[in-house]
């Protein structure tokens, strides 16, 4: 019912009274019966009386004890609205994700190439953190910060959406790239600083060598995962040519090495994706290892709502008793 909507009962077992009132009311009935008489005349032309509404309600004495009956078995149930509600206080973490976006990124060993997978399924990791602060690092011959740590995922997707290859100069610079990334977390507060560095071949550009940026990663406590992107052997890379676009397969090429001794470095790890699965399994794994912190604590109030059905119950008693010694007097029972 909704009059109920939101009430909880302390005591529910009060409603077992409520089989009373139907023997109430079968008592009354039984009692009216014996009360009933008989009286005979030879003609009701001397005791024509004038019509009154009083005999149809002799009963409601009857109907207002039932009533109050109710309600004051109601009261005994002690109905209570419950309010009810949380405070959490979320430990998020701090995550860079920093890209690869070369040339050799538009290799189709990935669908639809390894550049956009990796987009569309790094913009799925975001959106199922949505207490963590995250950014994007993007670098190929050089690197810039596309998006720095936001809580505003919403904007974050839609720059990671823009990103496309020749955006910045060609090459790799994967020194350059996570230098980037640990730059935009050095000065953050949290307890956990995340680096997630996707590329699919070997430092060939950039001022700083991986293993150095590494190292200013693990002074500044960033933990760094890096993930090797390419089927093993060779990928079909399309080629531009005056007949159109024309597939070569080229040798993947990924200095696994250097990535291994970043990960084991900063205390993160390195993975191998071959296809869209093993990537989208890699970030699940980072995703169960960088669970974020969330406390919460729940409140209840109770208020006491019995007395509106006391009231009521007191309410038909006394209408029930004025009745009886007024209009109804010597009438109810």
């Amino acid at each position: 019912m909704s009059w109920f909507k939101g009430i909880e009962f302390a005591h529910p077992g009060f409603f077992w009274l409520f089989i009373s009132i139907p023997l109430m009311v079968g008592w009354y009935i039984w009692k009216q019966r014996q009360l009933q008489g008989n009286l005979n005349v030879p003609t009701l032309r001397g005791f024509t009386l004038k019509k009154s509404m009083l005999p149809k309600f002799r009963h409601s004495g009857i109907v207002l004890r039932s009533l109050a009956l109710s309600a004051m078995i109601v009261a005994l149930a002690r109905p209570q609205s419950s309010l009810s509600w949380q405070n959490s206080t979320t430990e998020g973490i701090d995550i860079i994700i920093a890209s690869d976006i070369s040339g050799s990124m538009l290799a189709e060993d990935f669908k639809p190439n390894r550049l956009e997978a990796g987009k569309q399924i790094a913009i799925d990791f975001i959106k199922g953190r949505p207490d963590d602060r995250i950014g994007l690092v993007i670098f190929s011959g050089e690197s810039f910060t596309q998006c720095p740590l936001t809580i505003d995922h919403s904007v974050l997707v839609n720059l990671f959406a823009d990103v496309k290859n020749g955006m910045i100069t060609d090459g790799t610079a994967i020194g350059m790239g996570l230098a980037t990334a640990v730059n935009r977390l050095r000065t953050s507060q949290v307890k956990s600083k995340v680096v997630i560095l996707l590329t699919d071949g070997s430092n060939n550009a950039g001022s700083i060598p991986p293993i150095t940026a590494a190292e200013i990663a693990r002074q500044f406590g960033v933990r760094v995962y890096t993930v090797g992107l390419g089927t093993n052997g060779f990928a079909p890379y399309p080629v531009q040519t005056p007949l159109g676009i024309q597939y070569q397969k080229m040798p993947v090429v990924i200095d696994e090495g250097t990535l291994s001794k970043i990960a084991n470095l900063t205390g993160g790890k390195y993975f191998r994706a071959t296809n869209n699965q093993t990537l989208k399994d890699i970030y699940e794994q980072i995703d169960k290892l960088e669970k974020a912190k969330i406390d919460v604590t729940q409140y209840h109030k109770k208020t006491e709502l019995f007395l509106p059905w006391a009231i009521i119950a007191l309410a038909f008693l006394s209408l029930e008793f004025i009745l009886k010694n007024t209009l109804f007097k010597g009438a109810l029972t």
